[in-house]
């Protein structure tokens, strides 16, 4: 009995069991097919129309058209530069001269302003000219010159005095001497100038300056860099030579200098270039084995044409050394000419009487700074008006 009750229990259970899944089944899918019964919202944004750009569109499957390659920019020549003449370069520098306070200006200067001339005043008279570099001999001969033609004259004008002294201190640098670059050449070759000296005289500098003096006076320049030696300095010269529109043959760090050389002659003569000019390297005048070198450069250009101008560039400022240096070099390559850098400063004017009296060559070119054109043609007397602050054209 208390068997049979239990089992239908269970059954009872089991039937409620049943029938409740069956309805929650149902009513999950009427509920599924309500919510799949109704349309789509539609987005209220409107869709924005794609901006007309001119352009057409390529059509499905179409292959675009190559873009047209745009064409390289020529690279920009470089700006060439028109030298200064030279007559208004020596004003110019005649200025700077006056300008510069160097040790022989100042003497004169203390000189001229003396309210007597009594032996004191000669004695630091003399003493300023020979600090100055002009030399034992040339103080002697001009302080002599000029106490017995003030005595003589009795002058006591400051203006006739200044105008003796200038005179006799022209007469010291030598107005007749000829300073003009040596140009001359054979038929078919042009002239060869050789610039020569120690190193950081300023060579490769004047090389590039006396380059634009050229090109002012209308001549065809060739610029050669035999300084293979100097790290860069192929290429210092290459930037002078291009600011005037002149050439430059170089070849690579270490190459034989006396090739170098040769094949720019060899450029100057196919070319037909009036000036070929010729950058060494710096060298000591101490070392024999460079000095042959040196010479060995000389002697390879003669094959192909005459060195005309052989320029020996000296740094003003050395005094004495340079002297030295001058007389060596003389013995070496047969120096026709100097060319005195760094006039300007600290500089003492008297190594221009000193240097061509020594050498018995003249002075033919004077820097007195450092820009483009600050290089000129000594004139005698143009260089005492700008030592002793007069202007030539008063006289």
């Amino acid at each position: 009995m208390d068997l049979t009750y239990l089992i239908w229990i269970i059954l009872g259970i089991l039937v409620l069991v049943t029938v409740v899944a069956a309805i929650t089944a149902g009513i999950s899918r009427r509920k599924a097919l309500r919510e799949g019964s109704k349309p789509a919202e539609v987005d209220p944004t409107p869709t924005k129309e794609p901006e007309a750009t001119g352009e057409e569109k390529p059509e499905a499957g179409a292959i675009a058209a190559p873009a047209p390659a745009l064409e390289p920019e020529a690279p920009s020549e470089p700006r060439v530069e028109t030298p200064e003449a030279a007559g208004s370069r020596m004003a110019r520098l005649r200025r700077r001269l006056a300008n510069s306070n160097n040790a022989l200006a100042r003497g004169l200067a203390e000189l001229l302003s003396a309210d007597k001339l009594d032996d004191d005043t000669w004695d630091d008279f003399e003493t300023t000219l020979i600090t100055s570099d002009l030399g034992v001999g040339p103080t002697t001969e001009l302080v002599e010159k000029l106490r017995s033609e003030l005595a003589i004259d009795g002058v006591s004008e400051p203006a006739q005095a200044r105008g003796i002294l200038h005179h006799e201190l022209v007469e010291l640098v030598g107005p007749d001497m000829d300073r003009s670059i040596n140009l001359d050449h054979a038929e078919g070759k042009p002239a060869v100038v050789l610039m020569v000296g120690v190193n950081g005289t300023g060579k490769t500098t004047t090389c590039g300056k006396l380059a634009r003096v050229l090109v002012a006076e209308g001549k065809t320049v060739l610029l050669c860099a035999a300084d293979t030696f100097r790290a860069a300095a192929g290429e210092q010269l290459e930037t002078w030579g291009e600011r005037v529109g002149v050439r430059t043959v170089r070849k690579d760090e270490g190459a034989d200098p006396a090739s170098v050389a040769y094949e720019a002659v060899q450029a100057g003569i196919d070319e037909s270039v009036d000036v070929v000019l010729v950058d060494t390297a710096g060298r000591l005048h101490t070392k024999a084995g460079l000095m042959d070198e040196l010479g060995k450069v000389k002697r390879v250009i003669e094959k192909l044409a005459p060195v005309s101008e052989v320029l020996l560039v000296l740094d003003a400022t050395t005094g004495q050394n340079g002297l030295t240096q001058a007389r060596i070099f003389s013995e070496v390559v047969d120096v026709s000419g100097i060319v005195l850098s760094k006039l300007d400063g600290s500089a003492k004017g008297g190594i221009v009487v000193q240097v061509q009296r020594e050498l018995g060559v003249p002075v033919k070119l004077i820097g007195l700074g450092e820009g483009a054109d600050d290089l000129a043609p000594l004139d005698a007397d143009d260089f005492v008006a700008g030592l002793m602050g007069d202007d030539p054209s008063e006289r």
